[in-house]
């Protein structure tokens, strides 16, 4: 039994990963910090992998991992799936070219597919990420509703952008009053006005969320939110309830982010498990099967803001005297609905149809084993999540309900077990959720508890 510290999980991950180490420190020399997002770092370095196949990634020393990261949960069927390859293959095959540059089949097909399981995306258009879907969301909320506002949940994510890089992980010291969060920027180069035009709610808190709002009615254009908070912290029904009466009430839009839950909570989303009708939704993630995609969709009067009109586009020099481009939402990019990705994601979401029970009964079957090896080694966690993922909270509190719970739990423990699960061979960022896929089996899930109990076992 040896002393569970991170300084002995980084010495240990530094022999074990030599390559990755060398990787950076020249990758540093190209790329501001040797990384090409920020989110793929993390001290002493980020492990650099060289292979993906089914629930496995091989790093450049030829380390071996199961994968619970799963590119932050875009990767539903997994590494490489045949499906997704063929998919791919029988477009270029079919089609002849990767990229039209005008409408096409695909597009109308997978619209129609997406509709069966979001009914109340009634039109939709497609962007190259959930980012760009939620940029897209705030825009049309705005040309809908002629309120240039938008109020989003503390703890939340929605992309690195200016509206929304607001309290996404803020100082709880700094936050100020729980049922009043002040909004506090999470990057250098946001414009200072962005703290009024970006209002903050508190999570699950359906009474201090109204009173903010009616003070705020004829300025707020939408709310925006995650329906479960990070993948992991799922909304009270009451809170989703009362947030939808509310928003209809004031004349605010209720736009639901699902770029992590779609087809994550379910094949129909967060919305499905709720009950709740938002007037815009935004998907991402999964559906790109490894691809980036995003999709926005919601009431027709909504998004018909986007539709072309004659002599509405910004870019016909021809129409420069008597152009109405201001009357129209503009909406375009090259690679929107791009048909090698809507390929791809047409057959994650046929694999889906035929797989998602067993990836939900893997998914509870994990947790449960975890769960059991923390209670016997004396320490108080929760497998909190739903659907097929879950985050592993070390906390005494009964119920995580929103960020400042969150951030009350024992995260330093929580990244030290982190940190030896690497070392045996069990990957995600440290300190992230689980995701599950379906190349997740009992030899995955067997293998990833004994890796926690020979972890577990050492003195914390």
């Amino acid at each position: 039994m040896e002393n569970l510290t991170l300084e002995n999980a980084y010495t240990k991950l530094k022999e074990r990963t030599p390559k990755s180490q060398a990787f950076i420190e020249e990758s540093k020399e190209i790329i501001p910090g040797g990384v090409t997002a920020n989110i793929k770092f993390f001290d002493p370095y980020p492990i650099v992998m060289e292979s993906g196949k089914g629930a496995y990634l091989t790093d450049l020393d030829g380390n071996q991992y199961i994968d619970y990261l799963l590119s932050y949960g875009a990767l539903m069927l997994g590494h490489g799936h045949p499906s997704i390859s063929k998919a791919i293959h029988n477009q270029l095959e079919e089609d002849g070219t990767a990229l039209f540059g005008t409408p096409h089949q695909l597009e109308l097909q997978m619209g129609k597919k997406i509709q069966q399981y979001y009914p109340t995306m009634e039109m939709l258009r497609y962007t190259n990420s959930g980012t760009e879907a939620t940029l897209l969301a705030i825009r049309m909320a705005y040309a809908f509703t002629g309120k240039y506002k938008i109020a989003k949940i503390e703890g939340h994510y929605h992309g690195g952008y200016n509206n929304v890089l607001l309290s996404v992980n803020p100082p709880v010291a700094e936050a100020g009053p729980e049922h009043e969060p002040k909004g506090i920027f999470e990057s250098k180069g946001i414009e200072p006005e962005q703290a009024e035009n970006t209002i903050v709610l508190p999570f699950n808190n359906l009474d201090a969320c109204a009173e903010i709002l009616k003070k705020n009615k004829d300025e707020i254009a939408a709310v925006m939110l995650e329906p479960v908070q990070s993948g992991f912290i799922p909304a009270e029904q009451s809170f989703m309830e009362g947030l939808r009466k509310i928003t209809e009430e004031l004349g605010i839009l209720l736009i639901f982010d699902e770029v992590k839950t779609g087809f994550r909570m379910g094949i129909g989303g967060a919305q499905s498990v709720y009950g709740i009708k938002p007037d815009i939704t935004t998907l991402g993630k999964v559906i790109g099967g490894g691809f980036p995609v995003g999709i926005i969709g919601g009431k027709k009067e909504i998004m018909m803001v986007s539709a072309p009109i004659a002599e509405s586009d910004v870019f016909d020099s021809s129409t420069s005297t008597k152009s109405s481009a201001k009357d129209v939402l503009f909406h375009s990019g090259t690679y929107n609905g791009h048909p090698t990705i809507l390929s791809a994601g047409l057959a994650v979401l046929n694999v889906l149809e035929q797989e998602m029970d067993q990836v939900m009964s893997n998914t509870e079957k994990l947790k449960n084993g975890i769960s059991e090896l923390f209670a016997s080694k004396g320490i108080a966690m929760q497998t909190l999540g739903l659907g097929s993922i879950f985050n592993i909270i070390i906390t005494e509190k009964d119920h995580v309900r929103n960020y400042r719970d969150l951030q009350e739990s024992n995260f330093s423990l929580r990244k030290k077990i982190d940190f030896h699960l690497l070392n045996e061979g069990v990957y995600t960022k440290p300190l992230n959720r689980y995701s599950m896929s379906t190349a997740h089996g009992d030899k995955e899930i067997n293998d990833t508890l004994e890796a926690f109990d020979r972890v577990l076992s050492n003195k914390i």
